[in-house]
């Protein structure tokens, strides 16, 4: 536990956690789907208007940055406003939050609503105090379609970061690896012609030998957070009717790497060992991060009892050129499911745990 001389003390998180709560509430209630998130941008900037907090709105990104102590290292505290559309199975209305005993429900909840209010009263909390840090705080857009307007948009306008935490949920253990992805559009060539006299040449066949060779590869460097790099081939689409031979068959590849490939690395060398298949990446940007295990604010995780571990899912830490790492409030379990929700004990556990692990330096 921290020291109340200098920092918030239990009444003022319980009051911080409230807050967060309302926020959210309003964030279910405004649709923010990926690269329409304008109105909930709007709302949240209410929210910390009313809280005196000084701003930068960078299209739908907001951006936190008061005065910065030069001597000081600067943690960036990052979350993202957008959510995926809504499945199907929702048993509930995704845009109005419920609560019912410590579950709110609610589209965003989980990913990342939580973590997002979470950090927000975290630096709400340590703004003035004499901590080891500056922090800065970005609510992020496009996050969940690793958009141009989104965290990319925001980042020439963000000091030097030494650090990132990002609130993705984690069940606030420290994820200090991530899978990147890279997806790939393949084509084999062939010649049509009429199925029933045997002419042409099938381009389906032309890809069989590719497409082996993609499903049995396995790649040698495994890492021991993250695992293999894997590779999948997701889909295929090739012939017009049953009675003509395929000129063209085309499919795609996802391809999550682990820290130990690069993604430009990994293309030049998937392109070298294709005997008939065209490939082109539809891009290399968002690559596999880690941090080191001896960083400083990992440390402290440790210290507090934390268990760090690598992550399959891919949050804006891929965009990061600065080192990062995942911790939030949730279960990525939840995420992208029906009848998401985040436990209020859950952001108040956050809320006093950011606070704990970036005010290391007093205990």
């Amino acid at each position: 536990m921290y020291k109340n001389d200098y920092l918030c003390n239990m009444m003022e998180i319980k009051k911080y956690s409230n807050d967060a709560v309302e926020l959210l509430k309003a964030l279910i209630s405004t649709p923010s789907i990926s690269r329409d998130e304008k109105a909930a941008s709007d709302v949240f900037v209410h929210f910390i208007e009313e809280w005196g907090l000084p701003y930068q709105r960078i299209g739908n990104n907001i951006l936190i940055c008061e005065q910065l102590d030069a001597e000081k290292p600067t943690v960036l505290l990052n979350a993202h406003i957008d959510t995926v559309k809504p499945v199907s199975s929702w048993t509930r209305d995704p845009f109005t939050p419920i609560i019912e005993g410590d579950r709110l429900y609610g589209l965003g909840s989980n990913d990342c609503g939580g973590g997002l209010v979470s950090l927000l009263q975290a630096y709400r909390c340590l703004r003035n105090s004499a901590t080891q840090y500056n922090l800065v705080y970005l609510a992020s857009c496009e996050e969940e379609v690793s958009g141009q307007n989104g965290f990319s948009l925001a980042l020439p306008h963000l000091p030097k970061i030494d650090v990132a935490i990002v609130g993705e949920p984690t069940g606030m253990q420290p994820a200090i690896a991530e899978k990147g992805l890279m997806v790939i559009d393949g084509v084999a060539r062939g010649k049509s012609g009429h199925a029933a006299r045997n002419e042409g040449v099938n381009a389906i066949y032309e890809a069989l030998d590719d497409l082996i060779w993609l499903r049995d590869h396995q790649f040698r460097k495994k890492s021991l957070l993250l695992g293999a790099t894997k590779m999948t081939v997701t889909m295929l689409n090739s012939g017009t009717q049953h009675n003509v031979v395929p000129d063209e068959c085309r499919f795609v590849i996802d391809v999550r790497p682990n820290e130990f490939y690069q993604n430009e690395y990994l293309f030049n060398f998937l392109q070298k060992h294709m005997k008939k298949c065209e490939l082109t990446a539809r891009s290399f940007r968002l690559s596999s991060s880690h941090i080191p295990v001896g960083h400083p604010l990992v440390q402290r995780c440790i210290k507090m009892g934390m268990v760090p571990f690598g992550s399959p899912t891919l949050s804006d830490q891929a965009l990061m050129p600065f080192p990062s790492f995942k911790l939030g409030p949730g279960d990525s379990a939840r995420s992208h499911s029906a009848d998401e929700f985040i436990g209020i004990s859950e952001i108040e556990q956050a809320i006093e745990t950011y606070v704990s692990v970036l005010t290391s330096s007093q205990d």
